[in-house]
């Protein structure tokens, strides 16, 4: 949607840029505070408001009439996002104790998440197609509304049987870290990772989780227990999913781009070109539990993140800018699968070696541990693709000579290539521009592909050497 409204409410790059990391930044700083709270208020109360309140700002969205108006209700969506995450898995946990039933219950989660991403992109594109772009955000009511009435019937309430002070000192310091960290990977992508704002960021995030780990230990009722690490069914899982959501968030990224920017696919059609992917990593979450309860969820996730890897290596080899849609889907297809299967047996061993007590908390940091692994991704992916693609345009020869603002434009991004290439009266210099921004891309792309390969064979060990083959139940219950 980010061209439409572009063009309609002048929006900057920055700003179409915030339209997007407002959202992540709220979320990302909220999961763990709001999972916790769960824990305290109760489980389905919490989720209930959440969906009321990205209701709320998905509308209030949809209405804005300046950037800087959408810019905020994104990042109030986000409060939203951050209830319904954690509330809505540990609700699952409270529902089923018993550890296969809670297998099977995970993994359905995992399959419908996964279904949904790949259905998204493709009912985004139908309605940018046919409709304003306020649609995409439209759309969101009618699903919170049919959220709200089932879960007011369907979910039973649950929290903490004996809830404990609130840890504000614990909360405030969690929230204060994730914004400074992620807002540092944000601004890491946009101004190099030397930039006076990030190391600012990033030393702020530091202090911070230090004063975080050395308060939690000292607390009496800490709002996460530093003792979870010790379980290697915790530590081991959120280690692997952080390194996966790392390579998967950073490399799918490319993927869209590429369909779009590279190949000229629309919007819709990107969409429809995506679906394989969904589906393979539906069916693969689906039958995860029952694998992970054959072979163990060691031997399950490494498996995963092995075959992920090797999709990302299949990837690297083939991508080019011609490359033909049969041979793209067929590396979707095996990344998603080694996908579908790590990601629902990590997460049962994340929410299965903590108290039931607390699986808000444990379920926010199932989701806290994704999205900072993304946002690291996406920012080192990014700088990996962008160095690359600057260095091969600050190369080339180019048969004519570019005024500064026509060469700015194309070092800017493959997109803004595109845009100077429109304005080039010289049909062949034009193409020209066209054939070596996609080319750069590539070369980009291929390199990026290759680092979250390799990232994803190291988690892959990782995960064998620390995740146990079956989950290590809490010391309390």
């Amino acid at each position: 949607a980010l061209p439409s409204i572009s063009n309609e409410l002048g929006s900057t790059a920055s700003q179409l840029q915030w339209m997007i990391d407002s959202y992540v930044l709220v979320i990302s700083g909220l999961l763990m505070t709001m999972g916790y709270l769960g824990d305290r208020v109760g489980r389905k109360l919490l989720l209930q408001i959440g969906l009321a309140i990205f209701a709320l700002f998905s509308f209030g969205a949809a209405i804005s009439t300046s950037s800087n108006m959408l810019i905020l209700m994104r990042g109030l969506m986000g409060i939203g996002a951050a209830i319904i995450f954690p509330a809505s898995l540990s609700s699952l946990t409270a529902a089923f104790r018993d550890n296969k039933e809670r297998a099977q219950a995970v993994a359905a989660w995992a399959a419908t998440f996964a279904l949904g991403m790949g259905i998204g992109p493709l009912i985004g594109g139908w309605l940018l197609n046919n409709f304003h772009w306020s649609s995409v955000f439209y759309i969101n009511i009618p699903i919170v509304i049919i959220g709200l009435i089932g879960g007011q019937i369907y979910i039973q309430e649950s929290k903490a049987d004996k809830p404990r002070p609130i840890d504000i000192f614990g909360a405030v310091l969690s929230i204060g870290a994730l914004f400074a960290l992620v807002y540092g990977l944000i601004q890491a992508g946009r101004d190099g990772w030397t930039a006076g704002n990030v190391l600012a960021s990033f030393a702020i995030a530091l202090v911070l989780i230090v004063g975080f780990a050395v308060g939690e230990r000292r607390s009496k009722n800490p709002m996460l227990p530093l003792e979870f690490f010790k379980n290697p069914s915790f530590s081991g899982a959120n280690i692997a999913l952080t390194l996966v959501a790392f390579a998967m968030m950073g490399s799918f990224f490319f993927i869209s781009q590429f369909l779009q920017s590279v190949q000229g696919y629309s919007p819709l059609s990107s969409g429809v070109r995506l679906l394989p992917m969904a589906a393979a990593s539906f069916v693969s979450a689906a039958i995860s539990a029952k694998i992970a309860a054959r072979f163990g969820i060691k031997l399950t996730v490494a498996s995963g993140i092995f075959i992920a890897s090797a999709g990302f290596f299949y990837f690297a080899a083939i991508a080019a800018v011609n490359t033909s849609y049969s041979t793209l889907a067929a590396a979707m297809v095996v990344t998603a699968i080694g996908m579908g299967l790590t990601m629902s047996p990590a997460t049962n061993s994340i929410l299965g070696s903590i108290p039931v007590s607390k699986s808000g908390i444990g379920s926010a940091m199932n989701s806290t541990t994704r999205q900072v692994g993304g946002a690291l991704g996406i920012a080192i992916l990014g700088t990996v693709l962008n160095s690359v693609y600057l260095s091969t345009v600050n190369n080339t020869n180019w048969p004519a000579a570019l005024p500064d603002p026509a060469l700015n434009g194309i070092r800017s991004s493959i997109q803004g290539a595109h845009v100077v290439a429109q304005t080039i009266p010289n049909p062949s210099l034009a193409k020209f521009i066209t054939d070596t921004a996609n080319q750069a891309f590539v070369t980009g792309s291929v390199r990026a592909l290759v680092v979250s390969g390799v990232i994803m064979m190291v988690a892959g060990v990782v995960t064998l050497a620390i995740l146990p083959g079956k989950i290590q139940p809490p010391e309390e219950s």
